[in-house]
């Protein structure tokens, strides 16, 4: 039995922003082929208030505790472990979607769903990064196989995956055309948006035309079978927030167009490729907002919105 304890926010029942509570609870100890990391920082992603908000997946522990996102430095190994020692610095996504438990002092995880975090990154930038960024890297690379010369949309792209979803299309090569309000337009071209479109302004399907080969559809509803209108013939459509918001099959299909639902998936291999592309500088996440992991609630309230660029990071520990 491991007595000796931890912070951690955990809620004391599923519901608003007002539910999470800071608690001491027991620090968790590495199994076999695990990790056990200091955090240093931890992301903060809408999985975490829609989970706060539902019980999300229902795949949490006793208590549970939030967070999926983490950078910080390895404590201890568990039996088998060869990848990393203690002191290395490591960022990732364990677990998900079952109970990762970042929104605290100490978390375990399967060494292998870790990376080296980038060493031109601080703990905050690699808390920030690994959630938004492999579901971008996940939905763009591995399930539209976007190319260089292709026509992406990315919708929400001042968001916490579009902002991310930019920056590696970009490093494809890729013809980058982005939504967002008109004040996030100057920072979407800086990370390397060949076109952006103000959504509350324009109708970006009557704009593009038929003339896109992959979107990116992060904000659900309508979005998807609006995009539908814009995809060319063989082209893909790739949803994140619910296969609620995937188009009929028979209506994408009558345009020769692929559809999907991604759920993202711990992967040290895409860990590392989007470290290799932030250590040769072509991936920075944008964190807007810091705040100690204290004030978790605040980060949700302001998450909630649905108005920040980038990401929110809670800072756990400095030593």
């Amino acid at each position: 039995m491991n007595d000796i304890s931890m912070r951690a926010i955990t809620p004391v029942s599923w519901g608003g922003p007002e539910v999470l509570t800071t608690a001491e609870l027991p620090r968790p100890v590495p199994g076999p082929t695990e990790i056990l990391v200091k955090v240093r920082a931890a992301g903060v992603n809408p999985i975490d208030w829609k989970t706060r908000s539902t019980g999300g997946f229902g795949m949490h522990g006793e208590p549970p505790v939030l967070g999926y996102d983490v950078s910080g430095v390895v404590e201890a190994v568990g039996l088998g472990v060869t990848l990393y020692r203690p002191g290395d610095e490591v960022f990732g996504m364990p677990e998900f979607p079952r109970q990762a438990g970042g929104y605290a002092q100490y978390v375990t995880g399967p060494a292998r769903h870790f990376a080296p975090k980038p060493a031109h990154l601080t703990h905050v930038e690699a808390a920030a990064l690994p959630l938004a960024g492999l579901t971008a890297w996940q939905a763009l690379v591995e399930t539209a196989g976007l190319d260089a010369g292709q026509r992406v949309l990315i919708h929400a792209g001042a968001g916490g995956v579009g902002h991310l979803a930019v920056q590696i299309a970009a490093a494809r090569d890729a013809f980058v055309i982005a939504t967002a309000r008109e004040d996030k337009h100057a920072l979407l071209r800086e990370l390397g948006a060949d076109e952006v479109i103000d959504y509350t302004r324009e109708d970006f399907a009557e704009r593009l035309g038929r003339s896109v080969d992959v979107v990116l559809d992060s904000v659900g509803g309508d979005y998807g079978a609006r995009s539908l209108e814009v995809l060319l013939a063989g082209g893909i459509l790739v949803t994140l927030p619910s296969p609620d918001d995937v188009p009929a099959a028979e209506e994408a299909g009558a345009h020769g167009i692929r559809t999907g639902f991604t759920l993202v998936e711990p992967d040290s291999t895409g860990m590392r490729a989007l470290a290799r592309l932030a250590e040769e500088g072509r991936l920075r996440p944008v964190v807007e907002t810091v705040l100690p992991l204290e004030r978790a609630a605040d980060a949700h309230r302001l998450g909630e919105t649905g108005r920040t660029r980038g990401k929110i990071v809670l800072s756990v520990t400095t030593d």
